[in-house]
Order: structure tokens, then C-alpha cells, then sequence
């Protein structure tokens, strides 16, 4: 063949190369504008949705929003699916939304009224018949409002296996695990007669979030004070939904030269791979204020023996991808 044809060939192979390169399109980080906190990231449908707390003084914090993608990179947001006027029990601090599916409605496990001993407030469900709500109050009141075992209701996430539904709630440092009825109205007691189990694991502070891979469970959570500059996630493996949970390490962590205070997270899998991506929020560097949370994205990785290699915190977030 031609020299000439040849080095003509190898130039249109670069430049389509480069072009298929440029074309591919980057979230960044933070993947929408705003302060939102505490991100709940879920795939309904052929879509990505993130619920997340709307980062402000406790007294505005009366609202949630939520924000949809088809592909990573280009965020809707929906506004105001569940405010205080629905939920005649809570008056401030709507925070930490936990949502999932069941029999075709969308429920939203949310905490409200950041409550102490005696006070009405806790852990509550909106449930609604479409992902961007409006969601109405399931129940009329908290399904948790007590102090069991030093755990705060807040934080809650809910994992279903098999049909049987846990959910793993609380901070100020304590972890408890629940099971819950199939309507989810009230807490059914484990086999051996206890209702709250406790499994708080080395360092646990708040945010608990499963996962199972491999046949294991990775149960995480956030360490540290979500107000200052040393919040982190850890986790830890289990063969069982109970536990035992032994902290393992830290997977997300403040970066210097990216961003400070990075927790309260959540993962999504790629269904039919193993691609998984975190939701998080964090503190842009040049921000002290505590309520200055910006929702970010990366990806998240495991090693060939199955532990989560610690998260990159980036600046150009994730590839546009669609389901």
C-alpha cells in the first residue's frame, strides 16, 4: 500500500479517535447547583434519580427536592416533593431522604424535627405514585420517635432482601437495624424477640447505607462531625445483614487539593455490570459556612480481592452514561 495512503488512513483514524474523546461529556462536580446534602442516589426505570436534604438552617430546612437524569450529566430538578405542610407532625430539619420502590408506589423515608428525648419528631414515610412525588405522609405520625440504645431516628436506610424489608437508622454514634412490616406501618420483632438490634460498628457516627456484592454485604457509613472539615465515609464487610460489622478503613475522605468534608453517601450499580458510582456531598475548599454541602459524583471501584478501593474525589465528576 501507498506510504502516502497509509499515513492518510492513520491520520483519520486519530482524528476520529480524538473527536469520539472530545464528544464525551463530564458531569463536574457538583453535578447540580445549590446547597443539598445527605444524596440518595436510586435508578427507577431508564432513569438516575438523587433525593437529597436542602442545606440550610434547621428552621428552612421544610422542603425536599429531588433531581432525575437519563444520563449522569444533565440533572432536572423537582421541586418541593415533600414539605412540612404535608406532614402535619414536623416543623424543620426534613433531612437524610431514603427512598424505594414497592408494588408500584415510591416511598421517602425522610427524618424531621432533629429530635431529643420526649419531643415529637423522628423517622417518617412519604409515599407517592410517581418518583418526583408529591408524596404524602404514610402514616400521621413518626415510625420511629424514641431514643433506643443512644441512636438519634435519623439516617435511616432501607434494604430489602427476598422480600423482607431492615432498616438501618440513628446517630450520635449509634447504629440500629429494624425490621419492617410489609406495608411498612409498624416494627416487627426478629426471631429471637427484639425489636431493635444495635450494630454499631468501631467509629460510626451517622449516614448508613448497604450494599451486597459477591455474596457479601458492605455496610457504610460517615465519620466525623458533618460540620467540619474531617468528615469521611468507612465501611465494613459482613456475611450476614445483621453483621457482625469490623470497620475495614476509609473509602472517601477530605482531599486538599479538591474538597473538604466528604460524606453522607450513597451508591449506585449499573444493572447487569459491576459499575458502581457514589453520590456524596462535600465542602467546595473556598467555603467555611456549615450549611455549604454541594452534591458530587464519582465513580467507585473494587480490587480483585473484593475491598472498595478509597474514592478519587474529582472536579470533572463522571462520563455522561445511559441506562
Amino acid at each position: 500500500m501507498n506510504r502516502n495512503i497509509i499515513l492518510i488512513i492513520t491520520v483519520c483514524v486519530l482524528v476520529a479517535g480524538c473527536a469520539k474523546e472530545s464528544r464525551t461529556r463530564y458531569s463536574g462536580n457538583p453535578i447540580f447547583e445549590g446547597w443539598y446534602a445527605d444524596p440518595h442516589a436510586v435508578i427507577y426505570g431508564d432513569k438516575y434519580w438523587v433525593y437529597a436534604t436542602y442545606s440550610a438552617e434547621y428552621s428552612d430546612q421544610v422542603f425536599m427536592d429531588c433531581f432525575s437524569s437519563d444520563n449522569l450529566v444533565d440533572w432536572v430538578k423537582h421541586e418541593r416533593i415533600i414539605d412540612t405542610d404535608a406532614v402535619a407532625w414536623a416543623d424543620s430539619c426534613l433531612w437524610a431522604p431514603a427512598p424505594i420502590e414497592k408494588d408500584g408506589n415510591y416511598y421517602l423515608f425522610f427524618a424531621a424535627n432533629d429530635v431529643h428525648e420526649g419531643e415529637v419528631g423522628g423517622i417518617g414515610i412519604g409515599v407517592a405514585d410517581r418518583p418526583e412525588g408529591p408524596y404524602a405522609d404514610l402514616l400521621g405520625r413518626p415510625l420511629i420517635q424514641q431514643i433506643v440504645n443512644g441512636a438519634q431516628p435519623i439516617d435511616q436506610f432501607v434494604w430489602e432482601e427476598d422480600g423482607q424489608y431492615l432498616m438501618y437508622y440513628g446517630g450520635w454514634g449509634h447504629c440500629n437495624v429494624v425490621r419492617l412490616s410489609e406495608d411498612f406501618s409498624e416494627l416487627l420483632p426478629f426471631e429471637d424477640g427484639t425489636v431493635y438490634k444495635e450494630i454499631t460498628p468501631e467509629n460510626y457516627v451517622e449516614g448508613s447505607f448497604m450494599i451486597k456484592r459477591g455474596g457479601k454485604y458492605y455496610f457504610m457509613w460517615s465519620e466525623g462531625g458533618w460540620g467540619g472539615p474531617g468528615y469521611c465515609v468507612a465501611y465494613a464487610i459482613a456475611d450476614s445483614p445483621l453483621g457482625p460489622f469490623e470497620r475495614i478503613g476509609k473509602i472517601l475522605e477530605p482531599d486538599e487539593a479538591v474538597s473538604g468534608s466528604a460524606g453522607h453517601h450513597s451508591l449506585v450499580n449499573i444493572p447487569g455490570t459491576d459499575d458502581w458510582y457514589i453520590f456524596y456531598h462535600r465542602r467546595p475548599l473556598d467555603e467555611t459556612a456549615r450549611d455549604a454541602r454541594a452534591t458530587c459524583s464519582d465513580r467507585l471501584e473494587f480490587d480483585a480481592d473484593g475491598y472498595i478501593v478509597p474514592v478519587k474525589m474529582t472536579l470533572e465528576g463522571v462520563a455522561e452514561r445511559r441506562l
